[in-house]
């Protein structure tokens, strides 16, 4: 399976459809898709089903499948004032598959960053109920976390950011210590491997990046990890996503 923040269906359609026709995996998690229409008929002659959940404007995450797919939740529990198109849970071949696209939180100090770290204190909620009903789990997306100083080029570029603070990056090993893997972490020990590069003063040519998008996988799956790689063809087109997708293959 594979995620990519795509920062616009609209705008990186063909990106995504000549991608799927070249690297053709089973499942596929979209986020920011900026729009409430969604191509899902573009998908389905490829092959793929297709679930989303979108806003105007803003957000939106969406899941495709070779495979059957059963909707379970479009919301994230816990708040019931959130309407934010950022969570999207389904079941595919007997394992559970949740699409995330986590909040910024940017600035520090506002009710944004308030809602990013609450949000994710709601996900880890629900993670851990998952745990405990041992179903097959895997959650991905775009968390918005730098999960250690490795994650980044450079992290005194980053030390005002929200992704960089302590509060979520905390929250995100509390999410390990629950017993959640992070799949390339496991795989990949070295720093220097990213997914996203800002547009400006040539990020991506000089590799100075972030990861930020994360498979995280329930212990029932960890022995099943067989490979997780970055794929960094996709940010070197015209007119690219500044996120490029993270591929995660089970056994």
């Amino acid at each position: 399976m594979a995620s990519w923040n795509v920062n616009s269906i609209k705008a990186r359609l063909d990106h995504v459809t000549t991608w799927l026709k070249s690297r053709n995996p089973d499942v596929l998690l979209l986020q920011e898709l900026k729009g409430t229409e969604f191509p899902s008929e573009v998908f389905q002659n490829l092959g793929f089903e297709s679930v989303a959940v979108t806003q105007k404007a803003y957000n939106g995450v969406a899941i495709l499948s070779k495979s059957p797919i059963e909707s379970v939740s479009n919301a994230l529990s816990g708040d019931e004032t959130d309407t934010h198109a950022r969570y999207l849970e389904v079941m595919v071949s007997g394992i559970r598959i949740v699409d995330i696209y986590l909040p910024n939180g940017n600035p520090i100090g506002t009710e944004k960053f308030d809602y990013k770290l609450a949000w994710m204190e709601r996900l880890l909620v629900k993670m851990s109920a998952w745990k405990a009903g041992g179903v097959p789990t895997v959650v991905g997306g775009d968390f918005n976390v730098i999960p250690e100083n490795i994650d980044c080029h450079k992290p005194a570029s980053w030390i005002h950011d929200a992704l960089f603070q302590p509060e979520p990056r905390a929250l995100y090993q509390a999410m390990l210590t629950l017993g959640y893997t992070d799949a390339f972490r496991l795989l990949h020990a070295e720093g220097g491997q990213f997914t996203f590069w800002d547009y400006f003063r040539q990020a991506f040519e000089n590799n100075r990046g972030i990861r930020i998008d994360h498979f995280l996988v329930s212990p029932s799956l960890r022995s099943k990890i067989e490979a997780c790689e970055i794929d960094k063809g996709p940010r070197a087109q015209l007119k690219p996503s500044d996120h490029t997708p993270i591929l995660l293959t089970l056994r």
